[in-house]
């Protein structure tokens, strides 16, 4: 059996920790982008996962506990699947310990990069366009 290439796996689950972790701004900014969703619709599903002070709500504080399992998930999942493979038991442990740092700095990295796009994104686009329906009403 071949061991796992952990640029791939890296790159796959922490990818898939910072969507999670951050669905609640990226989607209704993507849905926006793509016509699918009005200004006002896309804020109000923004909000949906916040306070009403901008403090993270229930469903933010959720979506980041799943986005955490999922990360802890990519890094059970290669130990078991490199547990597979006849590899010196010291190189099995520095890669698991690779891995599971890359998947947390790569998940925080780009979690962090799409925070900042969806805050930039829904400032420069979508509040102005929910300002202009909401005065046409």
């Amino acid at each position: 059996m071949k061991t796992p290439s952990i640029f791939k796996w890296t790159l796959k689950y922490g990818l898939m920790s910072a969507l999670a972790g951050i669905l609640c701004c990226v989607a209704p900014a993507v849905l926006f982008m793509l016509g699918l969703m009005g200004g006002v619709v896309a804020i109000s599903f923004a909000d949906f996962f916040y306070q009403e002070d901008g403090s993270l709500g229930t469903g933010a504080i959720l979506l980041r506990v799943v986005a955490v399992l999922i990360g802890a998930y990519g890094i059970y999942k290669y130990k078991t699947t490199q547990d597979q493979c006849s590899i010196d038991p010291k190189r099995k442990k520095l890669n698991l310990l690779l891995v599971g740092a890359l998947i947390i700095i790569l998940g925080i990295l780009l979690f962090i990069g799409l925070e900042e796009f969806s805050s930039w994104y829904f400032d420069t686009y979508i509040v102005p366009q929910q300002q202009i329906e909401l005065e046409g009403k």
